[in-house]
């Protein structure tokens, strides 16, 4: 699938596929570089498998036209058992198009045992799965994706993807351990599991259209007054078969240095939902949610936002920042803004000062249907 990448973008890939060969990584496509056709869909329903709270006192509500059902005391019928939360996100996306439907698990959560859990209560389908998406290379959005294969591998399709944004998914990531120069570990994801398992990995640098129904925004450049805020810091090469490619070394790295993620390849999850406009997925929007957004509408040549999803990384944000991003946020005129995850509670009570008509606050196990 190397097809129309231009000469820059072919030579790191060749490097890319070299690297994965020497790694016994065979499982690897890239997606095309050519312009997409953006698709669209009639009907769009997310699933909250996991969220960092479950609020069993929510009431349905309808905001701007997105319907939000929420999951009650999360027990199922079973009151021995109740939703897991934690750390993390993961959403479980069913599109419908005429009479074609679509099923896309979008992140993994933190761990197998909360992810499993979950879809066990909530009664989704995960056989109907067409598709797999990863957004970023960070513990808390893959880490339940190995366990999830585990139990539901032989029950999916033989030809399933994994669509990530790119090489620097499978990068070697580090915390600071709060003295200055130490790190702990905060793990990678491992190719090896994916290709055990069948998997094929699509490297999603340029925008790609998933499952006939979503697209990806790409990497997502970064235009807007968006800065990332300090999280993880990375470490880039293959060693003892996991880890990345050295091509993106930078001259920090080639000195030894274990340098701030920049999170090059994380990538926006988006839809176009027919006489409603683009809902974008940030499931954690390190990069800027309004970069987000922004490259989301350049991909697909639609202005028009309807939604504006997930985990947007403001968490930590100082007060005169955030509310300047939410401005930069209003100005998307989007119908709709749904945090989650990493957003921050400081971001919900900004954005609902700011928009107080066009904020809604979902929760584990939460069903928000667009274009109903």
């Amino acid at each position: 699938m190397v097809g129309n990448l231009d000469r820059r973008g072919f030579l790191r890939a060749s490097a890319g596929f070299a690297a994965g060969a020497a790694a016994g990584f065979t499982c690897v496509e890239v997606a095309r570089a050519a312009p997409i056709e953006i698709p669209t869909v009639d009907r769009l329903s997310l699933r909250v498998l996991i969220d960092s709270a479950h609020d069993q006192f929510l009431k349905p509500s309808t905001v701007q036209g997105v319907v939000h059902q929420p999951p009650g005391s999360g027990r199922g019928s079973n009151y021995r058992k109740v939703l897991h939360n934690q750390w993390g996100l993961s959403l479980f996306v069913e599109s419908q198009r005429a009479d074609e439907a679509r099923t896309i698990l979008l992140d993994f959560g933190y761990s197998p045992d909360a992810l499993l859990n979950n879809i066990e209560i909530l009664k989704v389908d995960p056989t109907k799965v067409d598709a797999l998406i990863v957004s970023h290379g960070h513990h808390d959005h893959y880490g339940g994706l190995t366990g999830f294969l585990d139990r539901y591998r032989s029950a999916l399709r033989p030809d399933l993807k994994l669509y990530a944004g790119g090489e620097d998914n499978f990068c070697h990531r580090l915390s600071p351990s709060g003295v200055q120069g130490q790190f702990t570990d905060f793990g990678q994801l491992d190719r090896r599991d994916l290709t055990a398992q069948k998997v094929t990995t699509v490297l999603c640098e340029a925008p790609t259209v998933v499952a006939g129904h979503a697209f990806t925004t790409g990497q997502i450049k970064r235009t807007s007054i968006e800065r990332i805020l300090p999280n993880t810091f990375v470490e880039r090469g293959i060693k003892d078969g996991l880890g990345c490619d050295a091509s993106h070394y930078s001259a920090a790295e080639l000195q030894g240095k274990i340098i701030p993620d920049e999170h090059v390849h994380e990538h926006a999850t988006c839809f176009n939902v027919k006489d409603k406009g683009l809902v974008v997925i940030s499931s954690c929007g390190h990069v800027g949610i309004v970069n987000s957004v922004l490259q989301a509408r350049a991909v697909s040549g639609i202005d028009k936002v309807h939604a504006i999803v997930g985990g947007f990384h403001l968490g930590p944000a100082p007060k005169d920042y955030l509310t300047q991003v939410v401005a930069e946020v209003r100005k998307l005129e989007p119908d709709v803004v749904i945090p989650m995850h990493c957003s921050g509670l400081n971001f919900a009570l900004e954005a609902q000062a700011q928009m107080p008509a066009n904020v809604l606050v979902p929760t584990t196990g939460s069903r928000l249907t667009f274009g109903a």
